[in-house]
């Protein structure tokens, strides 16, 4: 969980996130950073996200529930 919030912090360019946070409160949010998060979970999870799952989640924690939920798949 630690590695995946730093990862989430450097993506949304602020030096830390918490898993309450909103995706699009932060001010680096834009489809660049979509697309960040979707190399992020190919990459480092081995899962492939969709804009519109990224959109659903709404929040760091969400994200990350998607992320291991797709991974136990």
């Amino acid at each position: 969980m630690e590695d995946f919030l730093e990862q989430m912090a450097e993506i949304m360019e602020v030096d830390n996130v918490n898993l309450s946070d909103e995706l699009t409160s932060f001010e680096a949010w834009d489809s660049l950073t979509t697309l960040s998060i979707i190399a992020l979970a190919d990459d480092e999870y081995q899962v492939s996200l969709t804009n519109a799952e990224i959109a659903d989640a709404k929040t760091i924690e969400g994200l990350h529930q998607l992320i291991t939920g797709k991974q136990n798949v």
